[in-house]
């Protein structure tokens, strides 16, 4: 078992179950876990247009309920009922239940708190300063964002809105 009393704690146990061999083992069939499984449809990703829009996760515990949808998921733990739309970033941080991440955000190092709205174009845990004026840090620097919170917007560089531009002009979201 471990303490997670503090907010590092906590994010460190989290990030430690996207280790190819964590030290709390949900997978061993020796210990099985017993926990409440939501009745969600299972995670999804859509959009494979190469460079330019992905939806995929890698080194990630990504939940029934999600939908990663032309985005990038690194390093990070994706609750239950989680959306990500294009053109995201995330890397190395904690979404819990029912958050809502807007196109072309950027998000590192973070807990976003349930139920959170993230608007389009926020930038969370890249400007430190920012970040301790608008949100709660942690000691080492992780970033926790709740529902009441206004992310810092950043801008969205024009080959961005391009792609965006001709995505929508497929009909795709």
């Amino acid at each position: 078992w471990r303490d997670v009393g503090t907010i590092d704690a906590y994010y460190e146990a989290n990030m430690d179950l996207c280790q190819v061999n964590p030290e709390f083992n949900l997978y061993d069939p020796e210990w099985p876990m017993r926990t409440y499984q939501p009745q969600a449809p299972p995670a999804k990703f859509v959009f494979a247009e190469g460079d330019t829009r992905c939806g995929h996760a890698l080194d990630s515990i990504v939940s029934p309920g999600c939908i990663v949808s032309g985005s990038r998921i690194q390093g990070s733990v994706l609750c239950p009922n989680v959306r990500v739309h294009s053109f995201c970033s995330i890397e190395q941080s904690i979404l819990m239940p029912n958050v809502r991440v807007g196109r072309h955000a950027r998000i590192r190092r973070a807990i976003i708190d349930r139920d959170a709205l993230i608007p389009r174009g926020a930038v969370i845990g890249f400007n430190p300063d920012e970040d301790r004026r608008r949100h709660t840090v942690s000691e080492s620097g992780i970033v926790v964002v709740t529902a009441d919170d206004e992310p810092l917007i950043g801008a969205i560089p024009d080959t961005a809105l391009g792609a965006e531009f001709d995505a929508d002009r497929k009909g795709q979201m």
